[in-house]
């Protein structure tokens, strides 16, 4: 004997009862001014019935028995099952815009990195996706992220990549929000950069724990997350609450010089500019605007005042650099950033810098 294949039929349609009802009411020869006048209904209740705008409640099903002769439990049957077949069709169209939407979103590194767990089923990758965000739906995402509201309070680097861009200031603000912080003191932040200043000259092993002390104990979280895909931003600034704010740095372009000048650029935005504000940093564009180029100008008069630029400028060798360095109190590497910065020769002394790469908590 020969199996037969059963096929599932989900259709993407519903019909509602109201088309049953219209059918009965036409078998039993009655026009809708009949139907009206014998269940007490409207006839424009009845046309909403009709088209599936209008349920039908108990009662009117009730009635309809007592009129038509058909059960009320068949009305009431109908009912239920039209509205449930349209919230499969809801459903079923959210999935679909769900799965688009996962599309943008970095799933399989956000898995690699243990942030969401490794999943087949769509459903529960786009349900672990919401959760790492904090948010109930895609719906309310977009909301937070990217409607015109959000995306005012962010830098333009949100709307042109917003799936890996909020990803990575997503693993910034939970990284952020694990770090004990007294409240801001924005007195003591500013006396704590000098601090982090002469840090430059340390191993990152060294620098990295007492730079978060120095900010935390002044009320800013310094995250540490590696660059994501899609998302090549050197760092960014945000207010995690009120009386705390959040400095997100990576290693893009690995070299000493610029992961300094980063942070110093981010430390500038938590000084000097708005508490509503998330600001995204790339290392070069959008620099003609006014809170980028006041970044830019704290953190290069904090690493290196002005006053040093002819000599720095003028020097000819490794040594003379790095006598500059010493005296400066900081990294050759950051000298040597600056020497190419004025002479435009980007090669000049690159052996001066040290070159920063990510490892495990436990190396």
């Amino acid at each position: 004997m020969k199996a037969i294949r059963k096929f599932r039929f989900d259709p993407d349609y519903a019909v509602p009862p109201g088309a049953t009802l219209e059918e009965t009411m036409e078998a039993l020869g009655m026009t809708q001014r009949d139907l009206a006048d014998r269940t007490g209904l409207t006839v424009q209740t009845l046309n909403r019935i009709f088209k599936g705008e209008q349920p039908i409640s108990y009662e009117t099903a009730n009635k309809l028995e007592l009129v038509t002769g058909t059960p009320a439990a068949l009305w009431n049957n109908l009912e239920a099952q039209y509205r449930e077949q349209l919230s499969k069709i809801d459903q079923a169209r959210q999935m679909a815009d769900n799965i688009i939407w996962l599309k943008s979103i970095p799933v399989k590194e956000l898995s690699e990195r243990k942030v969401i767990p490794a999943e087949t089923d769509k459903g529960l990758v786009v349900r672990e996706v919401l959760r790492f965000y904090g948010v109930s739906s895609v719906e309310s995402w977009h909301t937070v992220w990217d409607e015109p509201a959000a995306a005012a309070r962010r830098s333009p680097f949100l709307k042109s990549s917003p799936g890996p861009t909020s990803a990575w200031l997503r693993l910034g603000q939970l990284e952020a929000r694990e770090i004990e912080c007294a409240p801001y003191d924005k007195k003591r932040f500013s006396e704590n950069l000098r601090l982090i200043r002469a840090l430059t000259t340390k191993h990152p092993k060294e620098f990295v724990p007492e730079m978060r002390r120095l900010c935390a104990e002044a009320g800013v979280a310094l995250a540490l997350v590696p660059e994501i895909k899609g998302a090549p931003w050197s760092g960014a600034a945000e207010w995690i609450t009120p009386t705390k704010a959040m400095i997100l740095v990576n290693l893009r372009g690995r070299s000493e010089d610029k992961f300094w000048f980063s942070f110093f650029h981010e430390a500038g935005h938590i000084l000097h500019d708005s508490k509503k504000e998330t600001f995204i940093d790339d290392g070069k564009s959008y620099r003609d605007k006014p809170e980028e180029k006041r970044a830019d100008d704290f953190a290069a008069d904090i690493l290196i005042p002005d006053i040093h630029n002819p000599a720095i400028k003028a020097v000819r060798s490794a040594g003379d650099l790095q006598k500059i360095a010493a005296r400066l109190g900081i990294c050759p590497g950051i000298v040597v950033g600056r020497h190419q910065y004025l002479t435009q020769k980007w090669t000049n002394f690159n052996g001066l810098k040290t070159k920063f790469v990510w490892v495990k908590e436990s190396e």
